[in-house]
């Protein structure tokens, strides 16, 4: 109790962050389908989101290390707050974009802070503890912020000014606690050909994961709408994947220590396929039909980064695996880049189910290149703990410390 306590300011701060930043991924979506947008238009606010957060990773340990943690952190708040209330005071998708850019570099940036903050804090053995606690409070987070949309207007200035609320309120718990800021830590080196060289099915599995969340994530309202969901409907659709991707982590988790783990990811490849082709056949099937398909789509589709991940650091020594995280990172996020675009493209073009194929597309190729890699060389004799991993920070691979490594 007195572990949770001690990081509830910054625990506090990532829902609040979650609110106000993960809630504009959806509006913005919803938003520009009512303000004439075009679908391409829509896709490129994802990919300007995900390029923010791109330079936001690689920036904050340097930002961190001039002016320190709390100036850090309120500068990106700043950030993502201007980029959020600014949306309805210039009403372009190019500008938008920009503004996406700087509500992705904010969530980048304040990840990066907070986990450094815990990085610093917790010992060997409170990080259990921290880090299990940590991840119910982001995929909470991030839960919320989908059922939040719910209940906004989209192309709202009001909408709009609730969720800049929302996220420059994260400032109030992190600059205000009591607990002595730390030292920063030296930003890991940044070498996305270190995940080839240990396990190229790892990278490509991150790759794949990062097509797959972003286009659902940045794309799907569009999807949502084109199928008849309302605007309120959307959010209980956004909200069922992400409550998919939560439940899954324990049993696949439980299946990724006792079996080769090559052998889950073709599995939840295999599954995702099946989810894509699920959600395309149930969009006529009424509203339970779709959300239960965004719930199968999310748990089998979100475990694939954990997954990829844990085999990759099977293959790596302790002292590389802070830099193979943030190559992992890196890989998510290229691939978080492109496909919210692409999606559009295929969804302007050949209508919603074509997001879909694009995504089914990517885990078959996935699969396929499991089995050349089972065939390349065999399963390791000893294997590191799985563990879910959120796609926050590039040195969140610090706070896992040495769990990952069997005693």
């Amino acid at each position: 109790m007195r572990l949770l306590i001690s990081f509830a300011a910054l625990f506090l701060s990532v829902i609040l962050l979650q609110l106000g930043s993960g809630g504009v991924v959806p509006l913005d979506a919803l938003s520009g389908v009512g303000l004439g947008f075009s679908t391409e238009e829509i896709g490129l606010l994802g990919s300007a989101h995900f390029t923010g957060f791109f330079f936001g990773c690689w920036g904050a340990p340097r930002l961190m290390g001039s002016v320190g943690h709390s100036r850090a952190f309120a500068a990106f708040c700043a950030a993502g707050t201007i980029g959020i209330i600014a949306h309805m005071l210039v009403v372009h998708p190019l500008a938008w974009a920009g503004l996406r850019m700087m509500s992705g570099l904010c969530v980048a940036g304040c990840y990066t802070v907070v986990e450094a903050w815990l990085q610093a804090k917790v010992t060997n053995e409170t990080r259990g503890r921290a880090m299990g606690t940590y991840r119910v409070v982001d995929i909470l987070g991030s839960l919320g912020a989908q059922l939040f949309i719910g209940i906004l207007e989209p192309a709202s200035y009001v909408s709009y000014n609730l969720l800049a609320l929302c996220c420059c309120a994260a400032l109030l718990p992190l600059t205000l606690t009591r607990v002595e800021q730390p030292e920063t830590p030296a930003a890991p080196r940044l070498r996305p050909r270190l995940a080839w060289d240990r396990s190229p099915l790892g990278a490509l599995g991150v790759v794949v994961s990062g097509v797959t969340g972003a286009a659902f994530r940045m794309v799907g309202p569009v999807y949502g709408l084109g199928v008849g969901l309302s605007a309120d409907q959307i959010a209980l659709f956004l909200a069922a994947y992400v409550a998919g991707g939560g439940l899954a982590q324990y049993p696949i988790g439980w299946l990724a220590d006792r079996f080769d783990r090559r052998t889950v990811l073709v599995g939840l490849s295999l599954a995702s396929v099946v989810a894509c082709a699920a959600t395309i056949a149930l969009s006529g099937a009424g509203t339970l039909g779709v959300f239960l398909s965004a719930g199968l789509f999310g748990l089998t589709t979100i475990p694939i980064y954990s997954v990829s991940s844990a085999h990759a650091h099977d293959f790596a020594e302790p002292a590389e695996r802070v830099e193979l995280s943030a190559a992992h990172m890196f890989l998510y996020a290229v691939g978080a880049i492109a496909s919210p675009l692409l999606a559009s493209w295929l969804i302007a073009g050949f209508g919603p189910p074509a997001m879909f194929a694009l995504i089914a597309a990517a885990h078959v190729a996935l699969v396929v290149f499991s089995f050349l890699r089972m065939r390349a060389r065999p399963a390791p004799s000893l294997r590191t703990a799985y563990q879910y991993i959120p796609r926050t920070s590039f040195v969140f691979g610090r706070l896992l410390g040495r769990g990952r490594d069997r005693s």
